[in-house]
């Protein structure tokens, strides 16, 4: 036990003598600098990240698993939703019209955005709406409780690597905690540690946020301006392909191949397929690229299924969230907004001529 100072030895020593938190506290839960484990991760934190015992301690003590994050995470997944039900949670207004708000509000910081990223700004406000109705629901949990919640009480049996991927997490926002100067007890965000208006997780933080306003911060809790060259520099990395189709609605002809179809349809997100691979089966393309990449999703509705052809930039979009069903319905918000901002910018300049 070399390097661990006198409360990490004493701890060490109560949870051999069987002194654990639910002798202590009451509750097997009530303090996790109680639990071994706990421990061990803090070690780990100190030896590898260089972080002061003391203050993780300190830290952990404070941490509180949350019952109802553990009870979030149990709820079936959005895959058992048919793609009719989920558009019409995303669709709709007031999302729409507020969309259009929030673009009036930062018109020059989308277009900036867009020259620098090449991303569209209807796009941009699109993920910003899906994910927290622009800022409006960024989630009211403690990052540190979310987080520890889930990497060290996972809901499930099976659920040994998703801990383990929050366990990274949590050592991704301590390091984001650190480097950017800021109370990791401070900061709230989603049941699952995702944060600010476009709700990043804490290594897509680190990777992938930026100072937007150049006010030496990245800010993606409080700054509209850093949320919206965040997001855009996420899509940017990922691949974004400025000026090019992101998903096309496709046709089925009498004679397609429905057996291929069917197998290649939903089987990945990624564009494996070319657009002519994909016709030769049957599938009527219009004007399409015959080489370009595509990958064939079948989105079922109340009675029937429509058939799409996401290219690249909808699987960029995939990569912020890894749903057929998410990305569409980004993509559909975002024409929805846009329709609306070219009526509200034609009726303006009708307005003007008129005066």
């Amino acid at each position: 036990m070399s390097g661990m100072n006198l409360r990490t030895v004493l701890f060490r020593c109560l949870v051999v003598l069987g002194l654990t938190a639910t002798t202590l506290y009451g509750s097997a839960y009530a303090d996790y600098t109680m639990r071994e484990d706990v421990l061990d991760y803090i070690d780990e934190l100190v030896r590898e990240h260089a972080f002061d015992e003391a203050q993780l301690l300190a830290l952990f003590s404070k941490a509180e698993r949350k019952e109802s994050i553990r009870k979030a995470m149990s709820r079936p997944a959005e895959k058992t939703l048919k793609w009719h039900e989920y558009r019409q949670i995303f669709l709709k207004e007031p999302r729409i019209s507020q969309g259009l708000e929030f673009w009036e509000v930062n018109a020059d910081t989308l277009a900036r955005a867009e020259a620098q990223f090449g991303v569209p700004p209807e796009y941009v406000v699109a993920i910003i709406g899906v994910e927290t109705r622009y800022g409006r629901i960024v989630g009211s949990f403690r990052v540190v409780d979310a987080l520890a919640t889930l990497a060290f009480d996972y809901p499930t049996d099976t659920g040994r690597s998703r801990a383990d991927f929050f366990r990274r997490e949590l050592t991704e926002f301590l390091l984001l905690a650190r480097e950017e100067n800021k109370d990791p007890l401070s900061l709230n965000g989603s049941y699952a540690g995702a944060m600010g208006y476009g709700q990043f997780i804490p290594s897509s933080f680190r990777a992938y946020a930026v100072d937007f306003d150049g006010d030496g911060l990245r800010d993606i809790w409080t700054s509209e301006t850093d949320a919206i060259g965040s997001v855009a520099n996420y899509f940017h990395i990922h691949g974004w392909r400025s000026g090019q189709s992101t998903v096309e609605l496709v046709t089925l002809s009498p004679e397609a191949d429905m057996v291929s179809l069917e197998a290649l349809a939903n089987s990945t997100l990624e564009p494996e397929q070319t657009v002519a691979s994909l016709a030769a089966l049957g599938l009527e393309v219009g004007d399409l690229d015959p080489q370009q990449s595509a990958a064939l999703f079948r989105m079922a509705l109340e009675d029937d299924a429509e058939y799409w052809l996401g290219l690249q930039n909808f699987y960029v979009i995939t990569r912020y969230n890894r749903s057929r069903l998410y990305s569409l319905a980004v993509h559909q918000l975002a024409q929805l907004i846009l329709e609306a901002r070219q009526a509200a910018l034609s009726a303006q300049s009708v307005k003007i001529q008129q005066t």
